[in-house]
């Protein structure tokens, strides 16, 4: 099948994964990691790094694509694809992948990002999210997870040969002691209405911040065990105004033998991770977890090895 692919005609100043860990150049905001690589003629990408996006790698939206000269090429068989000659420091790892880059659209959500660096371009390495240090790292070959680390086993749909099928881990959740498969999702991203950011108070830059989603049947189920757990309608418009969702505050989630809260989740439509987003994974997901829950860990994603390493930082304890 013809996939799109970006190209430039030069490779200065880009590294391969297993070269050496690199400090990939970033800005955080609001809970997001935004890559910004830059070329040597001085042009800046804007790419939000989201293990929950599909793409075959990078998407960049419209014109910043096309003032740092890319173009779109087609991508079959061994054909390898060049990517920008990069600014010293600005540099991205090169992906080993033939079909590294996704296409130029004319999509752009907002003006906080222009781009994405998608689960398909970070399954090609063992990617470090340092939330407390805002430091997004991605690892060598050697790397291996320190004493304080708790090992997270991540589910990923696999094909006959034993490769990732699709790039989006399932983790297991542990909220009110019952078990929640939901997709890991560093780009979950929240958009809260007027009342919704009075009762969150969630961090936003342009409107935009980060949360976990969970399906309606599950807050649905929550609210009713629980009816003293914050419940504030229309709290997100995201989706648009005339879709504005629910957010519920949960007071404790577990995940790899830590406990944090409490967390806001997004409401979802049921069709949305039972039914789409689980057709690309290897269960059956209700929902993402994102920033919010995870901003208090160093976590790391071995995708070769379908596990996760989280260390806690801050505002986290061990499950007891």
């Amino acid at each position: 099948m013809l996939r799109v692919a970006l190209a430039l005609a030069a490779m200065m100043g880009v590294i391969t994964a297993a070269d050496a860990a690199t400090v990939v150049p970033t800005v955080y905001e609001a809970g997001h990691f935004f890559a910004t690589p830059a070329d040597t003629a001085g042009h800046a990408l804007k790419l939000v790094v989201d293990t929950g996006g599909g793409g075959r790698s990078w998407l960049v939206y419209g014109d910043p694509g096309r003032a740092m000269g890319l173009v779109e090429s087609s991508c079959e068989g061994d054909r390898t694809f060049v990517t920008p000659a990069f600014a010293p420091g600005k540099a991205l790892p090169r992906s080993p992948r033939n079909c590294g880059m996704a296409s130029n659209v004319d999509w752009p959500r907002s003006s906080v990002e222009n781009g994405m660096l998608s689960g398909w371009y970070l399954s090609d390495f063992i990617v470090t999210f340092d939330y407390p240090r805002k430091r997004l790292v991605f690892e060598d070959a050697s790397w291996r997870s320190d004493a304080s680390a708790h090992t997270v086993p991540l589910g990923f749909l696999v094909n006959r040969k034993g490769k990732l099928g699709s790039p989006f881990p399932r983790i297991t959740l542990t909220i009110d002691g019952q078990a929640l498969d939901v997709l890991l999702d560093t780009g979950a991203t929240a958009h809260p209405t007027v009342a919704g950011q009075h009762a969150m108070a969630t961090p936003v830059v342009e409107g935009y911040g980060v949360t976990s989603y969970v399906t309606t049947s599950v807050m649905n189920r929550w609210h009713e065990k629980h009816p003293d757990w914050k419940l504030v309608d229309q709290a997100d418009d995201l989706l648009g105004a005339a879709k504005a969702t629910r957010a519920i505050q949960v007071p404790a989630v577990a995940v790899g033998g830590w406990s944090v809260g409490p967390v806001w989740f997004t409401e979802r439509p049921d069709k949305s991770f039972v039914d789409t987003m689980s057709s690309y994974m290897d269960g059956t997901v209700f929902g993402a977890a994102g920033a919010n829950l995870l901003q208090s860990f160093r976590m790391t994603i071995d995708y070769a090895r379908h596990k996760a390493y989280l260390t806690c930082i801050d505002a986290c304890r061990p499950v007891r």
